[in-house]
């Protein structure tokens, strides 16, 4: 993991987009709901940021609501998958795969993992939680999603 409050540089597949962001937490997560399988293939693997994140080439990211709560971002002359942003907190997750240099981090987190399908699997031993779990975690932390 980056030290302390390491901020993170990195950039989309053509370089239009740069972003720096400082991680909220120590490691990387693994998001397996339908959404985020159908926008990238896979499961998504973000870094949380919350709201300590800096964009240049602002023009080329599209933005796509993909919930009443939440839209994810693309670079517009690439097409790389940027982040996650949760609009009730202004909170982002951006895609591990941006920057230049992680440090140590690893996965330790897989979320939605009742909508995982059987065709892949990650070798970490990492905390595992449903999709009605994380929603009630966000409930309880005030978050609404109505």
């Amino acid at each position: 993991m980056p030290d302390g409050d390491k901020t993170l540089s990195g950039h989309c597949l053509c370089g239009a987009v740069t972003v720096e962001a400082t991680p909220t937490r120590p490691h990387v997560e693994a998001c397996h709901c339908d959404m985020c399988r159908r926008w990238g293939g896979i499961a998504f693997l973000g870094i949380q940021c919350g709201d300590t994140v800096s964009f240049e080439g602002q023009d080329h990211i599209v933005r796509y609501a993909s919930s009443d709560w939440a839209e994810r971002g693309f670079c517009g002359k690439c097409g790389t998958n940027l982040f996650y942003h949760f609009k009730p907190a202004g909170f982002y997750s951006l895609t591990a795969g941006l920057f230049d240099d992680l440090g140590s981090m690893t996965m330790s987190e897989e979320i939605f993992i009742d909508e995982k399908p059987g065709y892949y699997s990650f070798a970490e031993d990492t905390v595992k939680k449903t999709g009605a779990e994380v929603i009630e975690e966000a409930k309880a932390a005030g978050f609404s999603f109505d």
